[in-house]
């Protein structure tokens, strides 16, 4: 059971990053952006999200050990 919800939360984290970076890239060809400077927002979005994801898994963590 644990390891099946602990990879159901990868899973969403992993969606919502994506999901994430496709906003910020479509935006940012919105925006007039070049697609290799979008892409690298994008990039820049999806790695910020998954940061934030291990921060708090990390806060978390601490807190109940």
């Amino acid at each position: 059971m644990t390891v099946a919800v602990l990879l159901q939360t990868t899973a969403l984290v992993i969606v919502v990053a994506l999901l994430a970076a496709a906003g910020t890239g479509k935006l940012a060809r919105l925006d007039g952006a070049t697609y290799p400077a979008a892409l690298t927002r994008a990039a820049t979005a999806f790695a910020a999200v998954i940061t934030l994801a291990a921060t708090v898994t990390a806060a978390l963590a601490s807190l109940f050990t």
